[in-house]
């Protein structure tokens, strides 16, 4: 169990995906960044929405007391003034990553919970405040951090596999479908991509030109330590080529929260980000201890 804790901190840039993905830099921008949670709690992997002038941005929320990640959903004016915030979708396992898709008119969420053992795909029965589960999504590896995006006739999904530590940071899988409940066919050259500095995905696909640019986490020195563009050059069920650009690294206006940027998606004309400190304490020591001798109380039994 770490000692030192990731606090991370959810930021709304004043510019869209692609410019800032070009710029390579968010150090020029306009950033409106959320409050800081309470101690040992943080808000990360914010994906948003726009319906009728609102923007809704799902997040995990996650407290180290309990650490299992639960989704919420904040709305937004059109001038960025929090409007509500509420739980969106809690399960009894962790969840994060919520990954937000339109399509046939309906909205989708795609939260990363591996801890389940499955990928689940849920539907906004009322949106925002209520989702169902509507498929569970059948891949060669329980994935993490999927990313699905809809390209020349196809579904695809980028996601890393659940295996190994190593394979949590480095192993960029692919898998393709003729629509977004499937039936999904793994990549056959899987592993696609295997480094550390960007693999993992960490945000909303864009086209530019033709090409995909999948933003992916620079996990070499720490997790989430940077966002670098991945320019897919070649993507087919039987091709995958691609190369990364350099690190996009937490601004200066982040404050303390610079050791780690691990997520940039589009809500059309902003992006959103979240930012890393490291977090270490009296009360963060105490937490970590508690938490050792209940599993060993647990281990001997009454």
């Amino acid at each position: 169990m770490p000692l030192r804790k990731d606090i991370w901190r959810v930021g709304i840039v004043r510019a869209p995906l692609q410019r800032l993905l070009a710029l390579g830099t968010l150090d020029t921008q306009d950033i409106t960044w959320l409050p800081e949670m309470p101690s040992l709690r943080f808000i990360a992997d914010p994906f948003g929405v726009w319906r009728d002038g609102r923007l809704y941005v799902f997040a995990e929320i996650y407290d180290y007391r309990d650490r299992i990640g639960k989704i919420e959903v904040l709305t937004f004016g059109p001038d960025l003034q929090l409007l509500d915030r509420r739980i969106a979708l809690q399960e009894p396992w962790h969840l994060s990553y919520p990954f937000i898709v339109e399509t046939d008119g309906e909205i989708y969420m795609l939260p990363e919970a591996f801890r389940s053992d499955r990928l689940t795909l849920y539907r906004a029965a009322e949106f925002p405040h209520r989702w169902i589960p509507v498929k569970s999504i059948e891949l060669d590896q329980v994935p993490i951090d999927a990313t699905p995006m809809y390209h020349d006739g196809l579904w695809w999904l980028f996601y890393v596999p659940a295996t190994t530590k190593l394979a949590k940071f480095s192993a960029l899988h692919a898998a393709f479908a003729p629509h977004l409940t499937g039936p999904w066919t793994p990549h056959p050259r899987n592993p696609v991509r295997l480094d550390s500095a960007s693999a993992r995905p960490g945000g909303t696909p864009i086209v530019v030109d033709g090409t995909i640019i999948l933003p992916v986490q620079d996990c070499s020195a720490t997790y989430g330590g940077a966002i670098r563009a991945l320019h897919i050059t070649h993507l087919s069920p039987d091709s995958f080529d691609a190369m990364a650009g350099n690190a996009i690294r937490a601004p200066h206006s982040a404050g303390a929260y610079t050791h780690g940027l691990h997520t940039m998606s589009a809500a059309g004309h902003l992006t959103l980000i979240d930012a890393k400190c490291f977090h270490l304490s009296a009360h963060s020591l105490v937490l970590d201890v508690g938490q050792v001798f209940g599993k060993f109380r647990q281990r001997r039994g009454p």
